[in-house]
C-alpha cells in the first residue's frame, strides 16, 4: 500500500540564503555599531584623510584603542589608508560608504512626527557629504536642476538615479565640468543622495563631486576649517542665481 511522504520545511533548502552576504553584512553593522567607530567615520564624512592621532581625539580613545578599531575598519573595507613618510592617514573607502553612513542619520532621526530639523544651523545651511554638497543648498540645487530640466531619472529599480537631458548636459558642460570624463569614473554618475538634515535628496555620486569641486574652485562656497560646513559666498549666491535662477 503505497505511502505518502510529508514534506517538511528545512530553512536553508527551503529559502534563497546567501550566507556569505549575511555574514558581510553582519560584519559591517557591527564595524560601524561601536560608538568610537562611527565617530571616526563620521569625522571622515567631509572627504579629508585624517591619521589616527587626530582620530583618536576624535572617538576619544587612546592611540593604541584607535590603531584596533581602524583595523577593524580597515578590515571591513570602512576605510582606506594612504602611507606617506611616517604618516599614516585613514579616508573612507569610498562613496558608497558615505552614502550609507548618510542613509544610518537618516535612519537615526526617524520619527511618525513630523520632521521637524535640529540640525546647527550652519550646518544644515551647507556641508559637504563625502565630496558632494548637502544641506539646504544641495537640496535646492537638486530640486532646481529638475526644475530645470536638467535631470531625467534612469529605471534602474531604486528610483534614485539620474542622467542628464540635452539642456542639462550643455548646462554642466558652461560651468566649465568635462562630461565624457565625469562618466568614465568607476563610479554612479548621478544620483538621489537623502540628505541627513532635510530628509530630500541633493545630487551625489560623481556629477555631484564634480559640481562641488566647481564651487570650491569658483570660491561660490568655502570650506569651514573644524567640520563640514560650507559657507556661501556673496559671489555664490550671485553665481546661483545667474546661473540657476536659485536665489540663497
Amino acid at each position: 500500500m503505497p505511502v505518502a511522504v510529508q514534506e517538511h520545511f528545512v530553512y536553508h533548502q527551503s529559502v534563497n540564503v546567501d550566507r556569505h552576504n549575511d555574514s558581510a553584512v553582519a560584519g559591517i553593522a557591527a564595524a560601524i555599531g561601536e560608538p568610537a567607530r562611527a565617530r571616526m567615520l563620521y569625522c571622515l564624512m567631509d572627504g579629508h584623510a585624517r591619521t589616527s592621532t587626530e582620530l583618536a581625539m576624535v572617538a576619544e580613545v587612546s592611540p593604541s584603542t584607535a590603531s584596533v578599531h581602524l583595523n577593524r575598519l580597515k578590515t571591513e573595507r570602512l576605510v582606506k589608508v594612504l602611507v606617506q613618510g611616517k604618516h599614516r592617514y585613514y579616508s573612507l573607502e569610498g562613496p558608497n560608504v558615505a552614502g550609507a553612513l548618510e542613509g544610518l542619520s537618516v535612519l537615526a532621526g526617524a520619527s511618525l512626527d513630523k520632521f521637524v530639523p535640529n540640525t546647527p544651523s550652519r550646518l544644515r545651511a551647507a556641508r559637504t557629504c563625502y565630496d558632494h554638497m548637502a544641506g539646504t543648498v544641495g537640496v535646492s540645487l537638486h530640486d532646481r536642476f529638475q526644475a530645470l530640466g536638467w535631470l531625467s531619472a534612469v529605471s534602474t529599480g531604486t528610483g534614485n538615479t539620474y542622467n542628464l537631458t540635452v539642456a542639462g548636459t550643455k548646462a554642466f558642460e558652461a560651468l566649465g565640468i568635462d562630461i565624457e570624463a565625469t562618466r568614465a569614473l568607476r563610479r554612479r554618475f548621478a544620483s538621489a543622495c537623502l540628505d541627513w538634515s532635510e530628509r530630500r535628496p541633493h545630487i551625489g555620486g560623481a556629477l555631484g563631486a564634480a559640481l562641488l569641486k566647481i564651487a570650491l574652485h569658483r570660491k561660490w562656497v568655502l570650506p569651514d576649517l573644524d567640520s563640514r560646513a560650507l559657507a556661501v559666498t556673496s559671489l555664490g549666491r550671485r553665481e546661483m542665481l545667474i546661473r540657476f535662477g536659485l536665489r540663497v
